[in-house]
């Protein structure tokens, strides 16, 4: 017979129907098992680099890439520090700060906050902090304005607005005859952020970076100088090379240090959901195994006229082979066609379910971001799609291999 004549037939059972219709139906249900595991586990996938890229988006447009301090508490030539980080030429960009922390009191309303001085114009180069100002503008925290800029939830846990004063309160106090006074001073909201990361938008506050100096006495000295650097993942030799041609003993840190718990855990949590994710594949792949064991049962006759008019039992294990693999390749591009549109449209989808259900799927206190990001990366797509057409294929043999065995005497016996 001809070549061809295997992969026509298998073709031809896919679309056909049994005397009862039960196998074309079992046929379409692997169709859409397949499918429906598929997209499952690109959309899921998708989420997980999704949340990746958002917390490390967010979390250096809030941080620089990497930061040197002093060992001894505040980092008096930050101005040398600066130009010889600046003559590296894998680095951006470096801006000194202030950290400090802080009771913020506005009205009844009270709130523990990390209180950190900027200058706005040099910190353009480290962080993205101007692009979140929601309300306002940071050009407003000029040296002695003493002006606040807060993220949106402190303001909200505040009860404060632009324009609104606010009573920074430090622990370190002045001592009097009447005892220790801690040192207050009031603050005029000037701008509100928000980053849509729970962790800085209700703990963290700017002010001028002149102004954090006299509030919490570091002379002329910061707190440390914070680098953009050209490479973020190389940011650990570069701040090192930095510290080291800066000839002073200085404490470097950076990006991969400060939040590397976040990124391994999102790893981690990646490839456990593959894994048991793709179970779920698995079941649905060997659903073709019941499909083609109902279709060899079902065309024991067919099997017998075949293997009469001269069709080796190789031929009849071909076509159920392709049959299998028409199922596994239909649901699987059914699958990655869905998969794509849902994540690409995720976000929407998303939206439109909380508002029309009156619910919130991320609570930005736990999950440290407020939107439900995708990111679709073809690697994984391609890596999922092969799987299943691999699982499919192997789904097949057996119902194949038994369908070859087929005695034509014995299945014509009683027709």
């Amino acid at each position: 017979m001809p070549h061809w004549f295997e992969t026509w037939m298998g073709g031809r059972y896919v679309r056909s129907k049994s005397r009862n219709g039960f196998v074309s139906l079992i046929s379409t249900i692997s169709i859409s098992g397949i499918a429906i595991a598929v997209a499952v586990l690109i959309v899921v996938l998708s989420v997980v680099n999704g949340f990746e890229r958002e917390l490390r988006e967010r979390l250096l447009a809030m941080s620089a890439h990497a930061t040197i301090e002093d060992p001894y508490g505040a980092l008096v030539d930050w101005q040398g520090q600066i130009r010889n980080a600046i003559s590296n030429d894998r680095v951006d960009g470096a801006a000194p700060y202030v950290d400090g922390q802080a009771l913020l009191i506005s009205g009844t309303q009270l709130s523990g906050a990390e209180v950190r001085g900027i200058d706005p114009l040099m910190e353009a180069d480290v962080s993205g902090i101007a692009a979140v100002v929601t309300d306002g503008d940071l050009s407003g925290l000029q040296p002695g304005s003493f002006n606040i800029v807060l993220g949106n939830e402190l303001a909200r846990a505040l009860q404060a607005q632009v324009g609104d004063k606010v009573t920074v309160t430090l622990a370190d106090g002045i001592v009097t005859p009447a005892g220790v006074v801690p040192r207050s001073r009031r603050f005029t909201v000037s701008g509100i952020y928000r980053v849509g990361m729970f962790e800085f938008d209700r703990r963290l506050a700017f002010i001028n970076l002149n102004d954090a100096q006299r509030l919490y006495r570091f002379g002329t000295g910061v707190s440390g100088i914070r680098l953009a650097v050209t490479d973020i993942y190389a940011a650990p030799q570069i701040v090192r090379e930095v510290a080291l041609s800066g000839g002073v003993g200085v404490l470097v840190s950076d990006w991969t240090r400060r939040h590397v718990n976040f990124f391994r855990s999102i790893q981690i949590t990646k490839s456990i959901l593959f894994v048991i994710l793709l179970m779920v594949v698995a079941v649905a792949a060997f659903n073709i195994v019941s499909t083609l064991v109902m279709v060899v049962k079902d065309k024991q006759s067919d099997i017998a006229i075949l293997r009469t008019v001269g069709a080796s039992p190789g031929s009849i294990l071909k076509i159920f082979v392709v049959q299998g693999s028409i199922i596994g390749v239909l649901g699987t591009l059914a699958g990655l066609l869905l998969g794509v549109l849902l994540t690409l449209n995720l976000e929407s989808i998303v939206a439109f379910m909380e508002s029309a259900f009156g619910i919130k799927f991320l609570a930005a206190d736990v999950y440290f971001i407020s939107d439900l990001p995708a990111e679709l990366r073809w690697p994984d797509v391609a890596r999922i799609c092969s799987i299943a057409l691999v699982l499919a294929l192997l789904s097949t043999i057996y119902p194949a291999w038994r369908g070859a065995r087929t005695m034509p005497a014995e299945a014509l016996r009683y027709e």
